[in-house]
């Protein structure tokens, strides 16, 4: 049993995010979903990348959290003529004092703690490759010199889908350093009113700093306490199996459409998920419901479809959908 003073630090924690989301929705419309999966992420202390038509908002919301929470923030437009040292920085020779010449190192926008790495997937591979170190290791190699970038350190990607024109996909090994990929869906009828209403006033909204950086530290902290049983642990691991044609678990589906699935990455990013979300709920154990509800922006960027499934139009939520309904149908966890 958690202890009372323990049990106060959660409850301020989980008021703490309550009030952060409200004032992200006092400007964002709508999305609501997609701002708790961004919000999971960051506390997860993971990366995100967003996913939608050019016009939705994903960079607008991105620089509002930015607003929310008290962290350095860089933008980093991505185009095909991006250099990989125009994002983490360069050598440059310098007269020091004595009027001698020295290298003196500039820092990039990679040193920062929130970076939007906007239009990702428009830079050639050569440039999201020299991403992929920050991401994975939270360094960077310059001249042989390896810097440590400071935490906390997120990178809030955004994308447009891979079919439209000038776009490179991403590398496989760079998806995966994504705890989450989010789809960004179009507004209804009733939130582009209200995004009318909220950006062609006079007065657009005056967002406050809720978050300082220490808190951030600290809830990612308190989302490793949550609690994991033994049950709700091996139906992760099931879900992770079904996402693997040919095992004991996996749908019809998974077995005549996918080419791989998920690797321990993929678990590792459902239980931090799945834990953080029910910090947000104000719960100490992670419930069945948690692990559902992160599953598809977990896993959906780690599902290789083979030819034939990307020729059918199957999406890989479906399969994570089937690969869950299976799992319980084979009675691995409770009801």
């Amino acid at each position: 049993m958690i202890e009372n003073s323990k049990e106060i630090v959660f409850k301020e924690a989980t008021e703490l995010l309550k009030q952060t989301k409200s004032e992200i929705q006092s400007f964002i419309v709508g999305q609501s979903e997609v701002i708790d999966q961004v919000l999971w992420t960051i506390f997860s202390g993971g990366h995100a990348l967003l996913e939608g038509l050019p016009g939705l908002g994903k960079t607008m919301l991105i620089r509002t959290i930015s607003e929310v929470i008290d962290l350095s923030f860089s933008r980093i437009q991505f185009t095909p003529d991006l250099m990989p040292s125009d994002i983490t920085g360069t050598m440059i020779i310098e007269p020091n004092e004595s009027g001698k010449q020295e290298f003196v190192f500039h820092m990039g926008p990679l040193f920062s703690n929130i970076v939007l790495a906007d239009e990702i997937n428009r830079a050639t591979p050569k440039t999201q490759s020299a991403l992929l170190e920050a991401m994975a290791e939270k360094t960077i190699t310059i001249l042989g010199d390896t810097k440590k970038l400071e935490s906390p350190f997120f990178v809030l990607a955004t994308q447009n889908p891979i079919d439209m024109e000038g776009t490179y996909p991403l590398p496989e090994a760079q998806m995966d350093r994504f705890i989450s990929k989010i789809n960004v869906a179009y507004p209804t009828k009733e939130e582009l009113k209200e995004i009318i209403v909220r950006t062609t006033g006079v007065k657009p909204p005056i967002l406050r700093k809720i978050i300082s950086k220490s808190d951030v530290v600290h809830i990612q902290n308190l989302s490793k306490e949550i609690l994991v049983s033994e049950e709700i642990l091996e139906l992760a691991v099931n879900i992770i199996s079904a996402t693997h044609p040919n095992t004991e678990n996996a749908p019809d589906s998974v077995n005549k459409f996918v080419q791989y699935g998920s690797g321990p990455r993929g678990l590792q990013g459902l239980i931090q998920m799945a834990k953080t979300r029910a910090l947000f709920a104000g719960r100490y154990h992670v419930s069945i419901g948690d692990i559902k509800q992160v599953a598809s922006p977990v896993l959906r960027h780690r599902i290789l479809l083979n030819f034939e499934g990307e020729a059918s139009g199957i999406t890989p939520d479906n399969l994570i959908q089937e690969c869950i309904e299976m799992v319980q149908r084979a009675g691995v966890y409770a009801k």
